[in-house]
């Protein structure tokens, strides 16, 4: 087995820190979703490797935190549905490679992310070789984010900051309650497609696209809430 591992700069290394403090860090996140071991502050690579991979919770590791990634049935539908879709657009536009949500990317030391989908181009992997390892230490050119209820504004931006410092070209954050897309092409500036758009993947994903409605319509109609 062959793990890629890097040190990771831990909160807990400056001073002693409150709950409140810790959950100005991470967002104001609920804190059902920080897990409590390894304590926070602590929590390495080799965590989240033991946890995702072992079925055990899906998480993402913030500076020396383990954060639970939430993600119903429902969200893992539309993620699925679109990966499927991409796999099909590759069959005839061979761009790149897909990842599913259980996917670890490292988007810098100490920051583990989960994206529900990432898209990264074949010019990221040269000769068209996949890196060993179980985290991929490369940035998607295409990050899809699912929401779910507990996901805090302040949580996407830092998301969507990660993302673009490392040269992602695109982030789409999906609102499945509403039915819409925000398609952001940098931190803060976004287009919204609503149900009767259509989404394009521009100059990441040349000659993509996808009707909002049917990619709703393929994953199934949800009860009413």
């Amino acid at each position: 087995m062959n793990i890629e591992i890097m040190p990771t700069p831990s909160v807990a290394a400056a001073a002693p820190f409150t709950v409140a403090e810790l959950l100005e860090r991470l967002k104001d996140i609920p804190p059902s979703r920080i897990l409590l071991n390894p304590r926070p502050g602590t929590a390495t690579e080799q965590d989240i490797i033991e946890a995702v991979d072992g079925r055990r919770f899906m998480c993402e590791l913030v500076d020396g935190v383990l954060v639970e990634k939430p993600m119903s049935f429902y969200e893992s539908r539309l993620a699925v549905v679109l990966i499927y879709l991409l796999e099909a657009f590759f069959d005839k536009h061979d761009l790149g490679i897909v990842l599913a949500p259980d996917a670890m990317v490292r988007m810098q030391p100490g920051r583990v992310r989960l994206p529900d989908v990432s898209f990264f181009s074949w010019d990221q992997f040269p000769n068209r070789l996949l890196p060993r390892g179980q985290i991929l230490g490369r940035t998607p050119d295409l990050a899809v984010e699912v929401l779910s209820p507990s996901n805090t504004a302040g949580e996407m931006e830092q998301k969507r900051r990660e993302y673009f410092a490392g040269r992602a070209r695109l982030v789409w954050q999906v609102y499945p309650d509403t039915r819409r897309v925000r398609v952001y092409t940098s931190v803060d500036h976004f287009d919204e497609v609503g149900e009767d758009g259509t989404l394009t993947g521009g100059e990441v994903l040349p000659g993509f696209t996808l009707s909002v409605r049917r990619w709703f319509e393929r994953a199934g109609q949800r009860e009413e809430g």
